[in-house]
């Protein structure tokens, strides 16, 4: 079975010029997901897309970590909705 693709913490930090703290805040608080082999934390290539999202809205838009979770779940309902429209629209 191939293994996922992924990166490391530590050079997610160093690649968007992040704090420690603030990537911390996202896996704290559900918006980033992460996982851990032998004591290194890595992500998975699949959540790079909402990472550099988060960090645009936090360093751009100065927008903080709870703010971006409602954001993010209303985005997510607003797409869920989509999706059902869709469906209804094709019956």
């Amino acid at each position: 079975m191939e293994q996922p693709l992924r990166i490391s913490k530590t050079k997610v930090i160093r690649t968007y010029k992040i704090k420690s703290s603030f990537f911390n805040a996202l896996v704290d608080n559900g918006l980033i997901k992460t996982e851990v082999i032998d004591r290194v934390t890595y992500v998975h290539y699949d959540q790079l897309a909402s990472l550099e999202r988060f960090v645009n809205w936090h360093y751009d838009l100065e927008i903080n970590v709870p703010s971006m979770q409602i954001i993010h779940r209303l985005l997510e309902q607003i797409k869920t909705l989509q999706e059902e429209n869709q469906k209804l629209k094709r019956k």
